[in-house]
């Protein structure tokens, strides 16, 4: 019997905030079973050869049921204008919520300026 599972390091952030590298379809579509709710991309478009768009990824994800939400930040240039902005959005997204970026370190990042300490 095959075993579905996510090929990719997943970091639990808060109790139910979730952060890894680039998300591909398959993945998309393993969190959705896994019951999360909402994914929030925090690439911007073509930042890499062979990187999925995210209007095809959020096009699976509203299929499955799952709040997409595509909130690209430039790398290296978080502010704290960036991270409240980030909070606003995140603010009332259904929860299990899952945040990528190329590594995850953009979305921890932004995570971590955006919490309240």
């Amino acid at each position: 019997m095959r075993q579905d599972y996510l090929q990719i390091r997943v970091f639990q952030l808060d109790p139910e905030v979730y952060v890894s590298g680039q998300l591909f379809e398959s993945d998309v579509k393993l969190l959705a079973k896994q019951g999360v709710r909402t994914i929030v991309n925090n690439r911007a478009d073509n930042e890499s050869e062979g990187q999925p768009l995210s209007a095809d990824l959020e096009k699976i994800a509203t299929e499955l049921g799952v709040t997409f939400v595509h909130y690209p930040v430039e790398r290296g240039s978080i502010t704290e204008e960036t991270a409240e902005a980030f909070a606003r959005v995140c603010d009332g997204l259904k929860r299990p919520l899952h945040l990528f970026s190329r590594t995850g370190a953009r979305s921890i990042k932004l995570w971590e300026m955006a919490e309240p300490d």
